[in-house]
């Protein structure tokens, strides 16, 4: 009697210790960065179109301390409380000493340089699309910013979600690189889903979620409602929003929607930050809300 129970706990250690081997932190090899090198000034249109700076900068920040990338702004979810850490350049508190490596690790595979997933609340299943040239870039750009001593505070995530091994699993059920618009797109079009889908990481609240966390791409883009249910974020596929490309661009641009309101909340450091970049691409990404499935 005894033999069957022994063999029945080796088969479940050796299941388990196989399961998390392949669940495992994965890094971006070192071979897929050879012969990059990043140039601040492409790498700040990159974190504008990102919006690193939207999550990242304290609570309150305005004027020149937004690019202080000290963290401590909350994010309220189902799962628990989720606090943006310190990403400023300071070498104790921030990520000063990362390599490109760790940085394209972090931000496409959602896995730490000590070894450790990331939360999906830091938006690395959009990321994952990113160009490695772009994610270089950003990483030059990272190196000018000013830095802070400001010490991240730890999430507010309870049991079981704080177990982080369980991310391993998470990943491979949904991080991939694959695009949810697809077919023969034009290039103005492609350069808007790129922006949408990857840098922009729009999907991450407009789209509705799964009870794991994931994206539900069947309804991308479709809106979130209210906990409350009053507001929250509005549909933005043809279905939910009837607005021109040109209406479009002007939103992102200036903020204001053609009814004569204006944009508010945290989407307005998103036009903030695109109304930043060249208006091409701002049409771009009109052009790809156009062409996204509607959804009522």
């Amino acid at each position: 009697m005894r033999r069957p129970i022994l063999t029945l706990l080796v088969l479940i250690i050796a299941g388990g210790g196989l399961g998390l081997w392949i669940t495992r932190p994965q890094l971006v090899s070192a071979a897929a960065l050879e012969g990059l090198t990043g140039e601040p000034e492409r790498g700040e249109a990159v974190f504008h179109a990102a919006g690193c700076a939207s999550c990242h900068m304290a609570p309150g920040a305005s004027g020149a301390d937004q690019i202080v990338l000290a963290g401590g702004q909350e994010f309220p979810s189902e799962f628990g409380t989720f606090i943006a850490p310190n990403i400023s350049p300071d070498p104790e508190h921030g990520i000063g000493g990362w390599s490109l490596q760790a940085f394209a690790s972090a931000m496409t595979r959602g896995s730490s340089p000590e070894g450790a997933h990331y939360y999906p609340a830091f938006p690395y299943a959009s990321y994952a699309k990113a160009e490695l040239q772009d994610v270089a870039d950003l990483h030059a750009f990272w190196a000018t910013l000013p830095p802070s001593a400001e010490p991240s505070r730890p999430h507010d995530v309870g049991f079981p979600f704080n177990i982080r091994a369980s991310l391993g699993g998470w990943k491979l059920l949904f991080l991939n690189d694959d695009w949810v618009v697809e077919g023969d797109l034009s290039p103005e079009i492609t350069r808007g889903r790129y922006l949408v889908e990857a840098l922009g990481h729009c999907g991450e609240c407009h789209t509705p979620r799964g009870a794991l966390g994931n994206m539900d791409r069947s309804r991308w883009l479709a809106g979130v409602p209210g906990p409350d249910g009053r507001g929250g974020v509005p549909n933005i596929t043809p279905g939910g929003l009837d607005w021109s490309e040109g209406e479009i661009v002007e939103y992102l641009t200036s903020g204001f929607t053609p009814d004569f309101d204006s944009v508010g909340g945290h989407m307005a450091l998103v036009v903030s930050n695109l109304a930043r970049l060249p208006e091409s691409e701002r049409t771009a990404i009109a052009s790809y809300l156009k062409t996204v499935p509607a959804v009522e």
